[in-house]
């Protein structure tokens, strides 16, 4: 028998009976309407919860990305909310076009001071609740069915009471039936009926259903079927708008508000990040993201993500995972080899391409820029590491752009320094492993002293000659011979030296830096005598003396006996 046997303590969800259901065809191709929670909800669950100066620096940032529906507090709950929420109102932080949201206890004396804390918001949208699941039912408030639901509409009740006709033409009610998730679907609808019977919705007066996974207990196809049948049940569809608010305790927030849309709901209360109780709330950066990777306006602002994530962890005290979707440092990083030269000419390959040309870069759904973050985090070097991502590197951080048959070399050396490190190696160790390993490498071959002479009125075959002291394994010489050009005078000086014999067989060169700053690089692969072949690289300032060096950093490949 398994350890993990359940053994009956556990049991499914029960099913909804929903007979012909349409959202798995469906696409999502308009943005819904968005509600962040966090100065609420994603609040509640900080350890340090904020104060009244970074929750209006937090609302402000809000307002940046576009969120149009704020859930800002529950003013009757303390003073420092109360404060806040005033303040939001009489500094003017509040724009015309966006809504505010406060979440109160349909009590009379919680109502009233609510009424109070947002009196002067032009629009505002008064949420209330209770708990109807048939465990909240026996344990927290040991009622009836008819009880709970009698507490719901007494709740409307109340507010209505309080409000006056002015009230009536800036407040919209939302109404959420808490533990959802957990309660009978025909019993959740016959609650919702009766609020909205009693709040009096209309096309002109729509009243916001929030249908939340408070506690996320099934998969989301089960949600999703749990939307559309409520949509189908409610009566006077028109008036109503459905909204989700997704928790993550099964760690599959995101597709159940995904699928929640499918099944028809037109609004998504949720956090940036996820934060929220236990596992946290809906990520609305990622739902939003996922919309935009398919092509559609999500209409919140996204595209400076890492400024957005630095002022998200300032203000909360949390920390973004390295991991999360499209904010996560690491998620726009390949390891792997495969994964490294896939990304690198996938890349190259766009350099040639209009910039909104369709987006089909390997690994990458979709292009860092678009939400600010930068190439230079895409490849990370460690031991499994292929032979393109060193390569890549230097070519984006440095300009050094080598033959793709060099790869194999450099990416040996840089692998074997990660495996003897054990960690990563940065930019500027990949660098100079380069620098050390191919142009400043003098191990067997050094030149003391160089010069190079057109031949005037000389053939082609014989138009240069090199003259250079140099040094083979210590040994001091002196050599000289005529060539088709500088590195074929070198070469063939080289003959008279205890050197291999080799030939060039590659030959690739290019330019680096700008201005005055401008230098040749070149690279050069040998193949010598008994069949072994070796790379190297030169830089200098003449395109000539770059290739000669890198003659020099090849036969320094040559491994010592």
């Amino acid at each position: 028998m398994s350890v993990m046997n359940p053994n009956g303590k556990y049991a499914p969800i029960p099913s909804i009976p929903l007979e012909k259901r349409t959202w798995p065809s469906r696409r999502i191709t308009r943005a819904p309407v968005w509600c962040s929670v966090d100065l609420r909800d994603g609040n509640q669950a900080l350890i340090n919860p904020m104060g009244v100066e970074v929750k209006l620096a937090f609302f402000d940032l809000l307002v940046k990305i576009g969120f149009k529906e704020i859930e800002v507090g529950f003013p009757a709950a303390s003073d420092t909310e109360y404060e806040y929420i005033r303040r939001l109102i009489t500094e003017n932080h509040i724009p015309e076009d966006v809504t505010i949201q406060v979440l109160c206890q349909a009590r009379e004396a919680l109502v009233k001071k609510t009424m109070e804390a947002i009196k002067g918001a032009p629009h505002v949208i008064f949420h209330i609740y209770n708990s109807t699941s048939p465990a909240q039912r026996k344990y927290t408030f040991n009622k009836s069915k008819e009880e709970i639901k009698q507490i719901a509409i007494d709740g409307v009740r109340c507010i209505k009471s309080c409000m006056s006709a002015e009230d009536l033409k800036r407040i919209r009610l939302e109404y959420s039936p808490e533990s959802y998730s957990m309660t009978e679907i025909d019993y959740a609808i016959e609650i919702c009926e009766a609020v909205k019977a009693e709040w009096g919705a209309s096309p002109e007066n729509k009243i916001i259903m929030n249908l939340p996974t408070t506690v996320e207990c099934y998969t989301p196809n089960v949600y999703a079927d749990s939307i559309e049948y409520f949509a189908q049940h409610i009566s006077d569809r028109e008036n109503v708008i459905i909204s989700t608010h997704c928790h993550n305790d099964r760690g599959t927030g995101v597709a159940s508000a995904e699928l929640g849309l499918l099944a028809g709901a037109d609004r998504v209360e949720g956090c940036l990040f996820g934060n929220g109780e236990r596992t946290g709330n809906l990520d609305i950066v990622n739902v939003a993201l996922n919309m935009f990777a398919e092509g559609v306006d999500p209409e919140l602002d996204f595209r400076n993500i890492e400024e957005i994530r630095a002022e998200y962890e300032k203000f909360t005290g949390m920390e973004v995972g390295p991991r999360v979707p499209y904010a996560g440092e690491l998620v726009f990083t390949a390891f792997s080899g495969s994964h490294q030269d896939a990304i690198r000419k996938g890349m190259a390959a766009r350099t040639a391409m209009d910039k909104n040309a369709l987006w089909d870069v390997p690994y990458l759904y979709i292009d860092p820029h678009d939400i600010g973050r930068q190439y230079e985090g895409i490849i990370r070097i460690n031991s499994q590491s292929g032979k393109g991502g060193a390569a890549f590197i230097l070519e984006q951080d440095y300009g050094i752009s080598l033959p793709k048959a060099m790869h194999p070399a450099l990416g040996l050396v840089v692998k074997n320094e990660a495996d003897r490190q054990q960690r990563e190696l940065q930019a500027k160790e990949i660098y100079d492993i380069f620098v050390k390993n191919w142009i400043e490498n003098r191990s067997n071959l050094n030149v003391l002293d160089l010069n190079e002479t057109n031949i005037e009125g000389a053939q082609e075959a014989q138009s240069s000659a090199v003259r250079a002291v140099v040094e083979w394994k210590g040994e001091k010489l002196s050599i000289g011979e005529k060539g088709n050009g500088p590195i074929d005078a070198f070469v063939n000086a080289l003959t008279s030296t205890p050197a291999p014999r080799f030939n060039v067989t590659s030959f690739h060169e290019h330019s680096i830096g700008t201005g005055r700053d401008t230098s040749a690089i070149a690279y050069i692969q040998i193949t010598c005598e008994d069949g072994n072949q070796y790379w190297g690289a030169g830089k200098s300032t003449s395109i000539g003396r770059a290739g000669i060096n890198a003659v020099v950093s090849a036969l320094n490949q040559i491994p010592q006996a």
